[in-house]
């Protein structure tokens, strides 16, 4: 989970995710939309990938990128059920402690 916040903590690599989020895109089309350097956008790549936040695939000279929504769906239930709190808004809450 620490590794799916350190990527999520970055705005470009959130834009990254929200690109993806419309379906996979290279890696080209996706460093076009960013004004920073290539390598700057591989190291971002990098830690998507690393958080596994994103597949990687080989298609010709490009890479494609694809968004792994559910390692962000299970990290952010792990983050709230971490504070106790429940998902499902029809479970009964404990009463608080007086």
């Amino acid at each position: 989970m620490t590794q799916v916040f350190k990527a999520l903590s970055d705005p470009t690599r959130r834009r990254v995710l929200q690109l993806l989020r419309q379906g996979p895109m290279s890696a080209g089309d996706i460093a076009d939309r960013f004004d920073v350097s290539k390598p700057t956008m591989s190291a971002h790549f990098a830690v998507l990938k690393e958080a596994d936040l994103v597949h990687a695939e080989k298609a010709g000279k490009s890479v494609l990128y694809h968004l792994k929504l559910s390692v962000l769906e299970e990290a952010l239930l792990g983050f709230v059920q971490s504070f106790g709190l429940d998902a499902d808004p029809s479970t009964p809450k404990p009463e608080p402690a007086k």
